[in-house]
């Protein structure tokens, strides 16, 4: 089958294109249409026939119902019966919308449609493309997502061609969509309501508006033993190809827990995947870091989530891991797609986090020009178990100065460099409990503890490894003596790393 892509503009919408998706669908056809959530996959609701091509097409389990999208309130009532009072004040606020609502179905809905349940779930679209082809098409449209089962939801028409082209008959490219995830599930049989996925229409929002409404426990809470009551909720959605792991705790904490099981997996030989946001992104050094957007506007983040989910596919990464986000608003969404995808496996920062006592080494001298910088890259090239932010600074720095050159030519002759390194001044900035303070002799130590009172683990490298050879200032020397301070100073480095995997394994 040849799958047909057109384009459309919202603020000039072609009528032939719509028309054209309109007969394809009454036909009992496939047509991929965005809504303001995610892409559907648009199949005629009331014809059996088009429901089974939908499950196939998608490789969806048939005990999952899919949605009916009407463009009148008056159509719910042809397939809807023992409507509740309640119904119209919701419509009323959230109709167009991202809002599905479900009610016992008439005997005008096939049970292909409804996954063989008595209740039928529907909503009414907030986008004007898709309004138009549910109109054009007979006015009841099933749209599930118009993915692969199990694979993120399509956020863009080339999403929606990734999964299936040559499967339907015809993608309508509207763009980008707005909100992201998938519409809220209000069950309307039961009382009082029930909110069976959580969506961009808060609890809060419908509470506003009908008073109580409950939630399914077995999806809210990651504590619950309980099946979820939405049949689809139980199948396995939105997942990458790599495994997925969330960490949660308080964002700093996450941030120190990803870095470190980065490390591990990079030392493993693995590829790596990191969700971030703006606050935290540039915080990472190391794996393949996606901005998801904006923890001041987890709407942002709801964008985002399934188009990063398919970058990482595009990257080829063996594993990917989330910071954590909030459970309330919109994040109770983002947090229920994103478990799914992780398929539940989350892990505390903290677990992860206790096990580390350092979390940056920091080498101190006089003036920060030569063996600093020298013992910093020397470990930086060591085989560490965990990661480190390795720095170097000076007692004595009024303005930063390049490397001595001797100290250069040394370390580019065993194939290092610190060329592009400008000394730093060492400041109560630098004092905290997750850094080691290495001086590189005891005048640097005592200088250090003289000047701050407040300094913690610090000690001379040579104490630390239990070494009691001093290391020489080369200043002033033949650059055959910046070479033996090279050696003493690779053979301390050597056992420091040594000691610190040692620190590792036992924790």
């Amino acid at each position: 089958m040849e799958t047909i892509i057109k384009e459309i503009q919202r603020t000039n919408i072609d009528e032939d294109v719509i028309g054209m998706a309109g007969v394809i669908l009454k036909e009992g056809g496939l047509v991929a249409f965005p809504t303001e959530t995610v892409y559907g996959l648009g199949a005629h609701a009331l014809k059996e026939e088009a429901a089974k091509k939908t499950y196939a097409a998608k490789g969806r389990p048939s005990d999952n119902p899919l949605i009916v999208h009407i463009a009148e309130y008056r159509a719910l009532e042809e397939i809807a019966v023992n409507i509740p009072d309640k119904t119209a004040l919701l419509a009323n606020h959230f109709w167009p919308g991202p809002l599905t609502m479900i009610f016992e179905k008439s005997a005008l809905v096939p049970y292909g449609t409804t996954g063989g349940l008595d209740t039928v779930a529907v909503r009414m679209p907030d986008d004007e493309i898709a309004r138009a082809i549910i109109l054009a098409g007979g006015g009841y449209v099933s749209a599930p997502s118009a993915n692969t089962s199990g694979r993120p939801s399509p956020t863009t028409a080339m999403h929606v061609k990734e999964d299936l082209d040559g499967k339907i008959d015809m993608i309508i490219d509207g763009g980008s969509v707005e909100i992201g995830v998938e519409s809220t599930i209000l069950d309307m049989t039961v009382t009082p309501p029930m909110i069976l996925r959580p969506g961009a229409i808060t609890k809060e929002m419908l509470e506003e508006v009908i008073g109580e409404v409950a939630e399914d426990q077995a999806v809210v809470s990651d504590k619950s033993d309980e099946a979820p009551k939405a049949p689809g909720m139980k199948y396995r959605h939105y997942a990458p190809k790599a495994k997925l792991m969330i960490i949660e705790g308080e964002p700093k904490e996450a941030v120190k827990a990803i870095r470190q099981v980065a490390f591990e997996q990079e030392r493993l030989g693995y590829k790596v995947g990191i969700i971030a946001t703006d606050e935290t992104a540039e915080k990472y050094t190391r794996g393949v870091v996606k901005n998801i957007g904006t923890r001041e506007n987890e709407y942002t983040i709801a964008q985002n989530l399934y188009r990063v989910l398919r970058e990482f596919d595009e990257e080829d990464v063996d594993y990917i891991y989330s910071e954590a986000f909030a459970m309330d608003g919109i994040g109770s969404a983002v947090m229920n797609r994103l478990k799914k995808a992780a398929g539940h496996h989350m892990l505390r920062a903290e677990e992860i986090t206790r096990l580390q006592k350092y979390r940056r080494i920091l080498f101190l001298s006089n003036t920060d020009s030569s063996r600093g910088p020298m013992a910093a890259e020397l470990l930086r090239n060591q085989a560490l178990l965990q990661e480190y932010d390795i720095e170097s600074r000076g007692l004595v720095v009024p303005l930063p100065e390049p490397v001595n050159q001797k100290a250069e030519a040394i370390m580019k002759s065993q194939g290092m460099s610190i060329a592009d390194y400008k000394s730093r001044q060492f400041t109560e900035e630098d004092l905290d409990e997750e850094t080691l303070v290495l001086a590189i002799d005891d005048r640097h130590k005592w200088s250090a503890v003289a000047d701050y009172e407040n300094i913690k683990n610090v000690y001379t490298l040579g104490e630390y490894v239990d070494d009691d050879r001093k290391i020489p200032s080369a200043y002033g020397q033949p650059l055959t003596e910046y070479g033996s301070v090279y050696e003493m100073m690779k053979e301390f480095i050597e056992k420091l790393a040594q000691k610190l995997n040692e620190e590792v394994t036992k924790a």
